[in-house]
């Protein structure tokens, strides 16, 4: 059997891919080698920026399947009847550090699907935890340069974490997840996702209701000390990468059961908490969680650079029953994950194949482009509307239409009955066992007690007070003990 012929970009077989062409046999090279020249550039163009945040990341394919019926809360195609199975890919990602860093680190872990539906991709974009350190997306960018390396030092610095910790007090809550024992994953297979955002879903009668997402892995929660962290990622720093292909590889297919917490819309503007506050969480009392289908991870990408690190999600990727609610981080993030992917992939990436529909046919206007390979030409129409048989819109909104009131102006979120920015966080610390606590005050203090300033400490020190007294006192003795020694 003859073996297949390498050839150029262009087509046109190569005669030597061990030797450049030369003057003479000892000579300088030449600049018609058109075979070395294009590889080389090439080989200079084969990375992309990395992703500012989640740039560490791991993903696979697998399918959702619908177990309960939902159709009273949304018309959604793909959650439209018992045993329907939707194709998905999910990446996993760590938030702060780089394309470089190790899995094994405490950071949230991103956790974001992209279910193909015959309806368009719906994209929803969570993380490990279902809450974060912020509630404005005007915060964000200085959030992140406080975690990222110091631009002077070239790493972390707790002065810079835990400054900005002292004047988000809202961040508490977060930084009690973080710090306690659910902080490092020991794989992401081992770990729950969240929507961690309030969305919308509108049921055929067009009735509202605000959702939360909970995905809870079948695996079990495993997680990592301190300690076992920093062996592991001394020893791998690819550990929940490898752990992630290798079960995958060996048929143990990774599983999450779904559920979600339903409000009826007209409950959200009398609720204790401000149920679109990304800070808080909604009480499983309040609203218990109900179980909608079972998500499977079943087949590894064959290509890491082309299906994970060029997958692109943006939670403005709706389908009809589902949209958004008034929740300020979300909001937005509608613009900032889309807006990433074009800067980064280009204007036409969702013609990548992991972020093209896959059980249907994206029909638009758009044209052209870097990497423009849509083909739409030969006088079709580049508008709407148009007298040519071009798509056309249906009239139907995706979601009920959100109430608004009052004036323009830059807000702050208008308070709930129970909106602080302590309560929860204490009610966090005061659900966890003795030795829990122990572990979390240790975490904390373990950073804490780097920072050079005393009133930064301080600061921090008053928002671990505020959300229970012996949280706040166990605290400020284990960074008073540290710093003395």
């Amino acid at each position: 059997m003859s073996k297949r012929v390498l050839t150029t970009e262009s087509g046109a077989p190569v005669a030597d891919n061990q030797n450049s062409a030369s003057a003479g046999a000892g000579g300088p090279l030449l600049l018609q080698d058109q075979h070395l020249l294009e590889k080389l550039a090439r080989f200079n163009r084969e990375r992309i920026p990395e992703r500012v945040v989640h740039a560490r990341g791991s993903g696979a394919y697998g399918h959702f399947e619908v177990t309960d019926d939902v159709t009273g809360y949304t018309h959604a195609d793909f959650l439209s009847e018992i045993g329907k199975r939707t194709e998905v890919f999910l990446r996993f990602s760590t938030v702060a550090d780089s394309l470089g860093g190790a899995d094994a680190v405490r950071d949230p872990r991103g956790f974001a699907v992209k279910f193909y539906t015959a309806e368009g991709n719906y994209d929803l974009v969570g993380n490990n935890t279902p809450v974060f350190f912020i509630k404005d997306p005007i915060k964000f960018p200085d959030f992140i340069h406080s975690q990222k390396r110091d631009p002077f030092t070239g790493r972390q610095e707790p002065d810079n974490v835990w400054d900005f910790w002292a004047h988000a007090p809202e961040a508490t809550h977060q930084v009690t997840w973080l710090m306690g024992d659910r902080g490092i994953p020991a794989s992401y297979r081992h770990m729950n996702g969240y929507g961690s955002h309030t969305y919308q879903w509108t049921n055929a009668a067009g009735e509202a209701f605000f959702v939360k997402y909970h995905f809870k892995t079948n695996q079990g929660i495993r997680s990592l000390s301190s300690e076992q962290a920093a062996e592991l990622a001394g020893k791998d720093p690819n550990s929940h990468q490898t752990d992630l292909l290798q079960a995958i590889e060996r048929g143990v297919h990774p599983s999450w059961t779904l559920y979600v917490q339903l409000m009826p819309a007209a409950e959200a503007a009398d609720y204790r908490f401000n149920p679109f506050d990304l800070t808080k969480v909604w009480p499983h009392k309040d609203y218990p969680l109900q179980r909608v289908g079972r998500l499977v991870l079943d087949r590894n990408p064959d290509n890491v650079f082309a299906e994970v690190e060029q997958a692109a999600f943006s939670p403005n990727n709706f389908v009809p029953g589902i949209g958004p609610s008034p929740d300020k981080m979300l909001q937005g993030r509608l613009f900032a994950y889309a807006d990433a992917h074009r800067y980064r992939l280009g204007v036409n990436h969702t013609l990548l194949a992991v972020n093209a529909p896959k059980a249907t046919t994206a029909q638009n206007y758009g044209r052209d482009g870097f990497m423009a390979v849509n083909g739409q030409g030969r006088g079709a129409k580049n508008y709407e509307p148009n007298s040519y048989d071009g798509p056309v819109e249906t009239g139907r909104p995706l979601s009920a239409p959100l109430a608004v009131s009052g004036y323009t102006g830059n807000h702050s979120a208008p308070l709930h009955t129970k909106d602080d920015d302590f309560y929860q966080a204490g009610e966090l610390y005061r659900l966890m066992s003795q030795e829990e606590r122990a572990r979390l005050v240790a975490n904390i203090a373990g950073g804490l007690s780097q920072v050079s300033r005393d009133d930064v400490i301080e600061k921090n020190l008053a928002h671990f007070h505020a959300a229970d007294p012996e949280y706040g006192k166990r605290v400020e003795e284990a960074v008073r003990a540290l710093r003395e020694d």
